[in-house]
């Protein structure tokens, strides 16, 4: 079946429809309610117990994993990643920041990667304070909780590409465990091509008066941090500061919310993060990688880095009493189909250029992609929308080819890109020409 939205043609996808129905609220409470259990997850907390602290949890949390893997015929590759961190603002002393990683390798492509992660730590109003009660319960448990639950879904099927489930350490403290992550990709040469923090997926009612549990934002950084100086002089000629992969990555997940989550409206957010704050997506920004945050529209600050007490009759503090669970699975559903629908595409198209300068013709081109990696490819499509416009509005199949010529679309009044497109109709992100809009190789 295919939809049509504006002048735009998409191939209604039935398995994407099935991952959502198949997340559960029900699991994800028992999830969130176990790492609330754990009292405390702060980073510099208890490690040896097997009932409270940082280290309890992650154990667990490994365990879950391993479980999801032996129901699949071990089809993740479940390890702990670590590093000693010291001498820092939060971390002086050494402390073996431990976060727990869970790979499901592509059939086709498995050095092609698309991420979920979530965070383990939660914290007080105090920082430094790793022996007070921290629930922690929509901070992060509700991240971690949505990752698990898409690796029990997700983990029934194959996919071309393989998916990353992250339970990170050390986010509060200063971001660590993605930074251990983002550096390892790198090192190790993961075509990383999407990143997916959630960060606080429970909250319905905010510190406003809102109650809303039918949106959600995406946060996405515009320009590269890892922009050169000739990169910045091309794109103030060729545009590209809205059009970075994060940006379409968010574009991405956006219209797969419009396509597959019933009530479900996502505020792409052209920021890194909200105001003075940070996310475990950033350290991939950092490095050049695309990657958003995903998380509630309406945040409620009394219940976030508190103590738990009650003043004035207002109660403090991150508890189960603050978290939507039917919500925190609409979200987690959100990222599913996400990851779904990359892992299935074929891989975003490289070296991507345009030309058209006093034409009355637009003409883009791009590298052609290994068939042995993607043989679900079947062609390339062409995007383009007006300059102001935040969603891609138009598109043109193109076949199998490296080249086009979009006749009588004028270069000056568009923004374009190129998606590569699968047998069944699953296509990856927008890739927007030139470095400004490179997902890589």
């Amino acid at each position: 079946m295919q939809t049509v939205q504006a002048d735009v043609v998409y191939h209604d996808q039935a398995k994407l429809h099935e991952i959502v129905q198949k997340i559960s609220a029900d699991n994800i409470k028992e999830d969130v309610v176990k790492l609330v259990n754990f009292g405390t997850r702060h980073t510099l907390s208890e490690t040896e117990s097997d009932t409270r602290g940082i280290g309890a949890a992650r154990r667990w949390i490994k365990s879950e994993f391993e479980t999801i893997s032996k129901q699949c015929g071990g089809c993740l590759e479940v390890y702990y990643q670590s590093r000693i961190i010291e001498g820092e603002t939060r971390i002086p002393n050494a402390t073996e920041v431990v976060s727990v990683i869970a790979i499901q390798r592509g059939i086709s492509d498995p050095n092609r990667f698309v991420l979920m992660s979530g965070d383990i730590d939660s914290r007080v109003s105090d920082p430094m304070n790793f022996t007070s009660d921290s629930p922690g319960a929509n901070d992060n448990a509700s991240g971690v909780a949505g990752t698990l639950e898409a690796a029990r879904v997700l983990s029934q099927y194959k996919f071309n590409g393989s998916i990353v489930y992250a339970a990170l350490a050390g986010e509060e403290q200063g971001l660590f465990g993605g930074k251990i992550l983002a550096e390892a990709a790198q090192k190790d040469g993961w075509r990383l091509k999407a990143v997916l923090n959630n960060d606080m997926i429970g909250n319905i009612a905010g510190i406003n008066g809102v109650i809303n549990n039918t949106s959600a934002r995406v946060f996405a950084e515009g320009t590269r941090v890892t922009e050169t100086a000739d990169e910045a002089r091309t794109r103030r000629f060729t545009g590209g500061e809205v059009d970075s992969p994060s940006r379409n990555l968010a574009r991405y997940i956006d219209w797969i919310a419009d396509r597959y989550i019933p009530n479900l409206d996502t505020m792409v957010i052209y920021r890194l993060d909200r105001f003075g704050r940070g996310g475990h997506h950033r350290p991939f920004n950092d490095l050049g990688y695309p990657a958003v945050r995903i998380m509630e529209t309406n945040e409620n600050y009394n219940h976030q880095h508190q103590d738990l007490r009650t003043e004035n009759g207002i109660e403090y503090g991150d508890t189960l009493a603050g978290v939507n669970f039917a919500y925190t699975a609409k979200l987690t559903s959100l990222n599913a189909a996400s990851l779904a629908s990359m892992a299935w595409a074929p891989s975003p198209p490289a070296k991507v250029s345009i030309k058209g300068a006093v034409q009355p013709s637009t003409t883009l081109s791009w590298a052609a992609l290994d068939k042995n990696q993607n043989p679900q490819l079947i062609g390339y499509k062409i995007y383009w929308r007006y300059t102001d416009a935040p969603q891609w509005q138009y598109s043109k199949f193109v076949g199998d080819v490296t080249q086009y010529t979009l006749d009588n679309i004028v270069i000056d009044n568009y923004f374009f890109g190129v998606v590569s497109v699968s047998k069944d109709g699953y296509e990856s992100p927008v890739v927007f020409p030139g470095a400004a809009g490179a997902f890589g190789e």
